[in-house]
């Protein structure tokens, strides 16, 4: 038996046909707001994995098809309120989804269904306590508790970008809030430390002056760093720092097993794992001290999306 994975974020929607093992056997995108309505992203979504289906027997060899969102509601099926998203309000996705193409579907958002990914196929294979943190633009989360995903009353529950982590702290222009991780521990929160730490250091030489503001990524403040540059290097200790402090709270909430990071901005590897490691058993009380392991995911990033969206349907096996 197949699954259909399908990762749809706010420029490209990925997928795939994934079999028990976590092997991508035939794999596409699509741009996910190319059409204006949701209707005619199901269709294009059609048009594309139709032929895969076909190729690999038919619909009888397939247990069905799991979806990782914005904001989707693993209780509901709806992605409700996505900001990035063309389709406004509640959008049915799951059983609008299902009425096409004839198979169960499963939908979760898309931080949930990267810690299912990492609990079937990745790192957390076999931990029944485990939390995933994606550091991209954003920084998304999933919480595994006794094997279960934590998913609260109403299906949105494990939002750890959003906890506030310097209280009246950085503005998240997103949401208005001030001071949450996601202000700090994303790829946008790389490069607002970059633009503030040469502010604050006018006397400093740093290569990061010769590059063009709107030009300054937190790839290009990595290339910096490995070049010694003093203030890329502070950046990545001041959101070492930062992340440390913020998962020795969700050490102390849920004590997981091990927390998995994911996403673009580990690949300054040690640059920012040392500072953060070193941040989070810091700020543990006795109890926790020495007992989480704190890694980086061994799924390939281009496949891990398409892999979590297709674990929701091997979860009840």
């Amino acid at each position: 038996m197949y699954a259909i994975g399908v990762d749809i974020g706010g420029t490209n929607t990925k997928f795939g046909i994934v079999d028990r093992e976590g092997k991508i056997l035939e794999q596409g995108r699509l741009l996910t707001n190319a059409q204006e309505t949701v209707q005619g992203f199901i269709s294009d979504l059609h048009e594309h994995l139709w032929p895969m289906i076909e190729k690999a027997g038919g619909t009888d060899q397939f247990a069905g098809i799991g979806i990782g969102a914005p904001n989707g509601n693993y209780y509901t099926g709806n992605i409700e309120h996505a900001a990035n998203l063309k389709w406004k309000g509640i959008v049915p996705l799951a059983s609008m989804i299902q009425e096409k193409f004839g198979m169960r579907v499963k939908l979760t958002n898309d931080a949930n269904a990267a810690a299912a990914g990492e609990q079937q196929y990745g790192c957390a294979k076999g931990m029944k306590d485990f939390i995933t943190i994606t550091l991209g633009t954003g920084v998304g989360s999933g919480i595994f508790i006794n094997g279960k995903i934590v998913l609260g009353h109403d299906g949105f529950a494990g939002e750890l970008g959003h906890t506030i982590i310097r209280p009246g702290g950085r503005l998240h222009k997103g949401t208005g809030i001030r001071g949450p991780l996601e202000a700090y521990a994303s790829a946008t929160g790389v490069r607002e430390t970059a633009l503030e730490m040469m502010e604050q250091n006018p006397s400093i030489p740093s290569l990061l002056r010769a590059i063009n503001p709107e030009a300054l990524t937190s790839e290009k403040v990595y290339e910096c760093a490995i070049a010694g540059d003093k203030i890329a290097l502070d950046i990545f200790q001041y959101t070492g720092q930062i992340l440390g402090e913020a998962l020795a709270n969700f050490v102390m909430f849920s004590s997981p097993e091990a927390i998995v990071l994911f996403g673009g901005l580990t690949k300054a590897g040690d640059l920012i794992l040392n500072p953060t490691r070193e941040a989070m058993e810091a700020n543990l009380v006795q109890v926790f001290k020495n007992k989480v392991k704190l890694v980086f995911s061994n799924l390939k990033e281009a496949d891990a999306a398409i892999l979590g969206a297709s674990a929701l349907i091997w979860e009840e096996d």
